[in-house]
């Protein structure tokens, strides 16, 4: 048991000791720097308490207890602190007017997953929830709120977390360098199914970044919703080009192109589509997605059918 928590704790996917973006590297360097530092002063300090215990008891001069109080009581703490507090404050952001980003994201917290919508560069937004992606060596700023309680925007991989708070908007920047697939989570207790509120995060190279978006602006690939629209599914979710009324839910027009269903919670299969529609809440508890248990086996396969092609 201990061995696998081990070896978890090592996947690069989620860890901001793996760092594939400029901020996470940052905060790499920080953590050793300061864990070495931590570990010196550990050794210093063990050091002189064992001498002390250990040590000749022979008397010293009252000359040498007033250097050995200043130095390592006042000189050392102070001048080492100083050093820690520098180089932690040389990464705050700084407060100087910033260049217009790269990528602009908009992201809209709620329980429990996640509302995003690029800017694009005519002024359009493209929606989508729940997966992320972004070009490799682009400043990407995320505008963040919420809709209901306190969220926090994390992708561990790629930089600091930053919390997503209603009624208010925080701006967050980061710059992805590492071409890879990434998890981003909700690192701020938002409910009982808080641990079930993650998002992929596909890192790319511009070539790719760019068909990914224009492919997510184009309406549903797939027109054959009868059984989606019959069963009051487009009430709660969008699939543009067959149902544009309804956005309580996550904008599922592209749902097929994502890695997978519940805001990270399910991997994207036939299978998993149709245990989420039977019973939201079992998988996923205080899901505000009412089950279809009761729907005949057609037409939930035909709701399912539907879905898997929405490309």
């Amino acid at each position: 048991m201990a061995a696998s928590l081990l070896i978890s704790a090592c996947n690069p996917e989620q860890s901001a000791l793996h760092p594939a973006g400029q901020d996470a590297a940052e905060l790499s360097d920080l953590f050793w720097f300061m864990t070495f530092g931590g570990a010196l002063v550990w050794c210093i300090i063990m050091g002189a308490a064992i001498y002390a215990v250990l040590g000749k008891k022979r008397p010293r001069s009252e000359k040498f207890a007033d250097r050995f109080i200043f130095i390592g009581g006042v000189a050392f703490p102070t001048i080492g602190l100083a050093i820690l507090l520098l180089v932690g404050l040389a990464l705050l952001p700084s407060w100087r007017e910033q260049d217009p980003p790269d990528v602009r994201i908009h992201v809209a917290a709620e329980q429990y997953w996640w509302r995003f919508s690029y800017e694009t560069e005519d002024g359009a937004r493209v929606d989508t929830a729940n997966e992320i992606h972004l070009p490799a060596g682009s400043t990407v700023e995320f505008v963040l709120t919420s809709t209901d309680v306190i969220h926090s925007f994390w992708i561990p991989s790629l930089g600091g977390k930053l919390d997503a708070i209603p009624g208010r908007t925080n701006l967050l920047r980061l710059r992805p360098t590492t071409p890879g697939v990434y998890r981003g989570v909700c690192a701020e207790f938002c409910g009982p199914s808080h641990t079930f509120m993650a998002f992929p995060v596909i890192v790319s190279d511009q070539t790719e970044y760019e068909a990914w978006l224009s492919a997510q602006a184009q309406p549903a690939t797939s027109t054959n919703g009868a059984a989606f629209l019959a069963a009051g599914c487009g009430a709660c979710h969008i699939v543009r080009g067959v149902s544009e009324a309804g956005s309580v839910g996550p904008d599922l027009t592209h749902l097929a192109s994502r890695r997978t269903i519940a805001a990270g919670t399910l991997p994207f299969s036939r299978e998993a589509l149709d245990d989420w529609i039977v019973a939201p809440t079992h998988i996923k508890r205080g899901a505000r997605m009412p089950s279809f248990a009761t729907l005949p086996d057609a037409d939930r396969a035909a709701i399912v059918d539907f879905l898997m092609d929405l490309r």
